[in-house]
């Protein structure tokens, strides 16, 4: 806005102490006797026997020290030294003053913002990533669809066509996955391994056919038979039986979790299993 008469001068603007001239061409600056440091050369207004003196060219500054380019003598006289303002010595910024325009791009950083943000409006986000800034967490669409691509997800099964005999406690293995999110599926071993702690959803389905009188399947963690659940019976030996199971488990990272067969057979054909992480 506009200001009756002069305008306000913001900064320092000082006389400097007076300095004698001798045989040397450096010179203490001083402002009330106290040590004066200016930021360059160019900031001093300087007269030498009546003069003025070029910056860089007939003087520099060292510290708090003012150095002719050549030693005076004692015949010389040092008029005065004007400090033309003080770095940084600015005045208040009014509330309000500094806006959108005024802030150049990039200029407010992360190292900048505190570390508990709270949005009373709207946050309009795209992408979340990992605190490196190197892999996506979640992505919302542009229909406001949450996708979580790293989240811990397998789907396998076997298509071999083939009965499989199992012996006691034998580890049902799918050897082929639709997608296993983050690899935690082993094909070799059958096992999913938690890579988190968390809630995991689990499902299946077995064709299971027994040569004797009964076949077994139970979903166990880390092979433990005190917590296995009867999830197939086959009664008849002659007939096949078909079962579908679905179960939520908290893990521990590091457990693992599997399906064991009781002395039975499996139809690998149509047999799956797979799981996901809930949170």
């Amino acid at each position: 806005m506009p200001y009756i008469g002069k305008n306000p001068v913001g900064g320092g603007f000082h006389k400097l102490d007076a300095l004698t001239a001798s045989a040397t061409d450096t010179y203490a600056l001083t402002l009330n006797s106290a040590a004066y440091y200016p930021e360059s050369a160019n900031q001093l207004l300087v007269s030498l026997n009546g003069v003025i003196q070029a910056p860089q060219d007939s003087f520099t500054v060292s510290g708090s020290n003012l150095v002719f380019d050549t030693a005076l003598t004692a015949s010389d006289s040092i008029d005065f030294v004007v400090a033309l303002g003080d770095v940084l010595a600015v005045q208040t910024v009014t509330d309000g003053a500094i806006t959108t325009a005024k802030l150049g791009n990039g200029a407010v950083t992360s190292a900048k913002l505190d570390t508990n943000i709270a949005v009373s409006g709207n946050l309009d986000v795209g992408t979340i990533r990992d605190a490196a800034g190197t892999n996506t967490a979640m992505t919302i669409d542009s229909t406001g669809r949450i996708l979580t691509p790293a989240r811990p997800a397998f789907y396998a099964y076997d298509a071999t066509g083939a009965w499989q005999s199992l012996s006691s406690s034998h580890e049902v293995v799918m050897p082929t996955t639709d997608y296993n999110v983050g690899s935690h599926y082993s094909t070799s071993t059958g096992r999913f391994t938690a890579p988190v702690d968390g809630l995991y959803h689990f499902s299946g389905k077995l064709y299971c056919n027994d040569s004797s009188s009964t076949s077994s399947f139970y979903v166990t963690v880390d092979s433990s038979l005190e917590a296995k659940e009867l999830y197939a019976v086959a009664e008849d030996s002659a007939a096949d039986a078909s079962v579908t199971f679905s179960e939520v488990r908290e893990l521990s990272s590091g457990d693992y979790v599997s399906i064991i067969g009781n002395a039975g057979e499996y139809y690998k054909a149509y047999s799956s299993f797979s799981g996901y992480l809930i949170g």
